[in-house]
């Protein structure tokens, strides 16, 4: 029954005109390495498109991907979709001390659920290690280069403010010599960490902090979890970064724009490198786009991995986090993430985007995807008293009301059935048309009821509504037209239904920005994100698969746990609404 998403024809924007620009002038067409000694993407060698543009994703294996992420992704990898080119998968691996094959592993998958194949080219910075390691030398003997051997807290005094220039290492103007023989005995793991770190050569006058001689290589005495113990000094990103886009010839680099002041960094050595003869032309470019900004979250990595650490979610894949790995488990759809990268698009300001568009791209894809279904969430009894005893009978419900060709189920009926709570109340308020003593309505689907009034325990609540039932006005039959009502109720036969477990969640925070004006972010917490219930269900949805979702209707759209769900005792979790519930908030 699944339908596809059809995506709306791409929208333009500055990067496509820039990639239409390139094409046009063929401006790729000359790309590859120089073929320097070492492990590498050899297999890339001579088999490069001059038309064809090559984009990249290349996230550090240091956590779980974020809803930020998935607009990168979207972009990256929907531009070589639309061009016909092709979109590196990378991973960044520079920092032995925070990365882990689990990440490896999970970035992966989140890539391949959001629709996105990389064919061939997947690839790590760890790759290219000894390229890498090459090119410093190569920095060093044009004395581009130099190993400083002040401590972190010196390197800090001495590297200025964003409005005072830095002040030169007393190391900076060691030889050529004296600087390879020192960064060979930090390769061979003479010294401890921290005891030297190289430096690139620019300029520490500079008013961009990024080039006050920044630091390229440091020694890390840490197992690799692709390298091993191979190595003991391992790149800095910002130095590794444009030279793995080199070798893998990227032609556009695209980046979020708190890269942009790294941007000159990124020229500065692709063009060292060419002059030394290491790459060769047309380099790489990067190009910055504003980051998603989306209300009701915080995408900060530093404080996702506190929401996890401190216990305030139950794990990185949490449905309230707002990781790739918690919008699976809660129900959101791939299609959903690319109709909304499609509707945000892309720009080079910085914007706010509400999280109920989000949600409502989300609505729109499970709207044509998800079969309906009956679910009671707050059950009261209801008693037919001139049903027949022990009587049954089968009413028929639409699986889709707007795709007809999805067929219909059956939905057993006897004399005591679910309903609602809120379906009835003994004193009616202004404009209510469900039941209470004396109104009629119709059981969706089924019969039309009169309500004769209701049983109450010794604490005067109400645990029962009794009705009688006009037999000649069962939906879809001859005569059923006759009754005219205001009502309409859905319903389960208590019979037939059986019990399980719902999830209802919401938004994780209460406010849209949380932490704002100096707040603790942790004091915005939504209370009310997460809550479990038992509910009664519709027979049909006892079989469901993990990830099968169900628009349970009047209650919103619902998805059977991938994780919990057991064969015949699936536990659902609550998507989103059927309407933004936040709009008056």
């Amino acid at each position: 029954m699944a339908v596809e998403h059809k995506l709306e024809a791409p929208v333009a924007n500055f990067i496509r005109n820039i990639i239409d620009a390139d094409l046009a002038a063929g401006k790729n067409a000359a790309r590859r390495w120089s073929g320097k000694p070492g492990p590498g993407p050899q297999q890339l060698a001579g088999a490069l498109d001059p038309a064809r543009i090559r984009t990249r994703f290349p996230p550090e294996p240091n956590g779980y991907l974020h809803f930020g992420h998935a607009k990168s992704i979207c972009l990256n990898f929907g531009l070589a979709r639309d061009y016909g080119g092709a979109c590196h998968l990378r991973f960044d691996d520079t920092n032995p001390e925070k990365e882990e094959q689990e990440y490896v592993h999970a970035i992966i998958d989140a890539v391949h659920w959001l629709g996105f194949d990389w064919a061939d080219n997947l690839y790590y910075a760890s790759d290219y290690f000894a390229w890498m390691y090459a090119f410093a030398e190569d920095l060093i003997r044009a004395g581009h280069a130099y190993v400083d051997s002040q401590s972190a807290e010196q390197m800090r005094a001495n590297r200025g403010t964003l409005t005072e220039g830095g002040t030169d290492s007393p190391f900076r103007n060691r030889s050529a010599d004296e600087n390879l023989d020192l960064f060979r005995r930090m390769k061979s793991g003479e010294f401890p960490d921290g005891a030297h770190i190289l430096r690139a050569k620019i300029d520490m006058a500079s008013p961009n902090i990024n080039l006050r001689d920044p630091a390229i290589y440091r020694i890390r005495h840490a197992e690799h979890h692709n390298t091993g113990n191979t190595w003991c000094v391992y790149p800095m990103y910002t130095y590794a970064h444009p030279i793995e886009d080199a070798l893998e010839n990227i032609t556009h680099s695209i980046c979020t724009l708190e890269f942009e002041d790294q941007r000159p960094f990124y020229d500065w050595l692709l063009e060292r490198l060419a002059e030394a003869g290491d790459l060769q032309r047309p380099l790489p470019q990067q190009y910055e786009f504003a980051r998603l900004n989306l209300s009701y979250v915080v995408l900060s990595k530093r404080k996702l991995i506190q929401l996890v650490e401190e216990k305030h979610v139950d794990g990185w894949d949490d449905p309230r986090l707002p990781t790739l790995v918690g919008a699976r488990r809660r129900g959101f759809t791939p299609e959903g993430f690319r109709h909304f990268a499609e509707r945000i698009g892309v720009s080079k300001a910085d914007s706010w985007i509400d999280m109920s568009v989000l949600e409502d791209c989300q609505r729109e894809n499970l709207n044509e995807t998800a079969p309906r279904r009956i679910a009671v969430l707050d059950p009261l009894k209801l008693i037919i008293d001139n049903y027949p005893a022990g009587a049954e009978e089968i009413c028929e419900a639409p699986n889709h009301p707007q795709k007809p060709d999805w067929g219909k189920r059956p939905i057993p009926f006897s004399g005591e059935l679910w309903i609602e709570r809120e379906d009835f109340m003994e004193v009616p308020a202004k404009g209510y048309f469900r039941l209470f003593p004396g109104n009629t309505v119709r059981l969706r689907y089924g019969f039309v009821i009169k309500c004769l009034g209701c049983d109450k325990d010794a604490a005067g609540n109400v645990i029962a509504v009794h009705c009688e039932y006009m037999a000649d006005s069962k939906s879809g039959t001859p005569g059923s037209d006759n009754y005219k009502v205001k009502g309409n109720i859905h319903w389960l036969s208590a019979k037939h239904a059986y019990e399980a477990e719902i999830r209802l969640y919401d938004r994780l925070f209460a406010v849209p920005n949380p932490g704002a004006g100096g707040r603790d972010f942790l004091d915005d917490i939504n209370p009310h994100a997460k809550r479990v219930i038992r509910a009664q269900l519709e027979p049909a949805v006892r079989d469901a698969a993990a990830e099968e979702r169900f628009q349970f209707e009047r209650h919103g759209y619902f998805v059977a746990d991938r994780i919990d769900s057991q064969p015949g005792r699936p536990v659902f979790n609550r998507t989103v609404t059927l309407r933004d519930s936040w709009a008056s908030k």
